[in-house]
């Protein structure tokens, strides 16, 4: 079946559509050896490079990894940092969906299906990220209560969808995904947080994952998502 170029290319872990346009433009992209022309269609047997290098679309694999800490969230780090991508097989064109920092931990996706990341990262899914936080001080209901209505960060207000007390800390639903949110949420209210482990993004949770270790999804686990892949 046909496709526009530039979602070809996306689809073989390129770069976006937008800048895949860009390289088409910029004659970077041949099909078949002629320049490809921006808006042309290609099938899945024609020859497309980008800069003389083959770009093939890969069948599809979602990880969920339990991510432990001190792991960079990111394809590759400059500083030579152990990253996500170093705990999971080579697959081209695998990326965090999203991100947990260095000190966080837990459920962290990794995939090579761009539709997946776009579906579970933009804010109009609205898809709950939950997390278990450790704090250096007891909570309390007054608290909670801040939380659920609203507290002011630099980068605007910023609410819980919904918290409950917990030993120590207690556990935080989100459904959006700002750097670093619930330790800012709570930071916002006198509180640092010692620990934070994200247990579940949507309906998938870590189940028995310790950390470091990972496991394929199944298109099963896939489809209530609702995305097309």
């Amino acid at each position: 079946m046909a496709e526009r170029l530039q979602k070809y290319l996306s689809r073989a872990g390129v770069a976006s559509r937008r800048k895949a346009e860009a390289l088409i433009r910029d004659g970077q992209v041949t099909v078949n050896g002629v320049r490809a022309e921006l808006g042309e269609s290609v099938n899945a047997d024609d020859d497309v490079r980008v800069n003389g290098v083959r770009a093939t679309v890969q069948a599809h694999v979602t990880y969920l990894l339990n991510k432990p800490v001190g792991v960079i969230s990111a394809v590759s780090d400059d500083r030579g940092r152990k990253t996500v991508i170093d705990l999971l097989p080579p697959v081209p064109g695998l990326h965090p969906v999203g991100r947990l920092d260095r000190e966080s931990e837990g459920v962290l996706l990794v995939t090579n299906d761009g539709a997946l990341t776009l579906h579970l990262t933009h804010p109009r899914y609205e898809h709950e990220k939950e997390y278990r936080a450790w704090c250096d001080t007891p909570l309390t209901e007054r608290d909670l209560h801040a939380l659920r209505s609203g507290v002011t960060l630099e980068d605007g207000p910023a609410r819980a969808f919904s918290v409950r007390l917990e030993p120590g800390g207690c556990t935080v639903v989100l459904r959006e995904g700002r750097n670093r949110q619930v330790r800012r949420m709570l930071g916002a209210l006198g509180f640092t947080v010692t620990r934070l482990l994200r247990t579940r993004v949507a309906h998938l949770g870590l189940g028995d994952l310790e950390p470091g270790d990972f496991r394929e999804l199944l298109e099963a686990e896939l489809k209530p998502l609702d995305y097309t892949g």
